[in-house]
């Protein structure tokens, strides 16, 4: 469950850079979702890019998993130079995979794209306070990686500024959006990885055949 009372309020002055309504934020980010081919990670990335794409097969969500995005993203990205790959992750799954970032950046393909969205929690497994709310800056991690367009959304003045560099870079991109820890966007969404593969797979064959 999310922290209510007490429990909110120190998250709150521990953390207080973790201000904004992710309900509002992502959306505004990511923009029209079926112009990308999306692997979220799991916990609140997954249930939110389920509901902004209505399930759609352009979306392959790891809901079960944890730490895969990132590289699932670039092989996508490599595999298919053609279409513009956005991953959405959140800071604990990627606290688990900060190497992937490394990979990325010495690679750097210029049709993938990162969002980080960082509430400060491990929000999967009953919002217990992440190493981001206690000072770790994963767009360092991802400047220190070679990743050379970065940005981190804090305030709604940052947002255009992120949605461009997901969108319109000639690199890899990587925005961490800083919100508060409540829930996002939900929808209700098929946790079978294995049907969720085949559709996502039908889905980037069928776009890449010639018209």
């Amino acid at each position: 469950m999310n922290p209510k009372g007490k429990g909110a309020a120190a998250a709150e002055a521990l953390a207080p850079r973790f201000k904004l309504d992710r309900t509002k934020v992502v959306p505004a980010l990511v923009g029209r979702a079926e112009d990308f081919w999306i692997v979220s990670g799991l916990a609140g990335a997954f249930w939110e890019m389920a509901a902004m794409t209505n399930n759609g097969a352009n979306y392959y969500g790891l809901g079960g998993a944890m730490g895969a995005a990132c590289m699932m993203g670039l092989g996508l990205a490599l595999t298919r130079p053609e279409k513009k790959i956005l991953v959405v992750t959140g800071d604990g799954e990627l606290l688990m995979s900060l190497g992937s970032l490394a990979t990325i950046g010495t690679i750097n393909p210029p049709n993938l794209s990162i969002l980080c969205v960082d509430n400060g929690h491990y929000g999967e497994t009953g919002y217990q306070r992440s190493h981001t709310s206690l000072g770790v800056d994963i767009e360092k991690f991802a400047q220190g990686a070679g990743i050379k367009m970065t940005c981190t959304v804090a305030s709604e003045a940052d947002i255009p500024n992120g949605a461009r560099m997901l969108r319109e870079g000639n690199a890899t991109a990587f925005v961490l959006a800083s919100v508060h820890p409540a829930d996002g966007l939900k929808v209700k969404a098929s946790l079978d990885g294995a049907a969720c593969r085949l559709r996502f797979r039908d889905a980037m064959l069928a776009a890449s055949k010639p018209q």
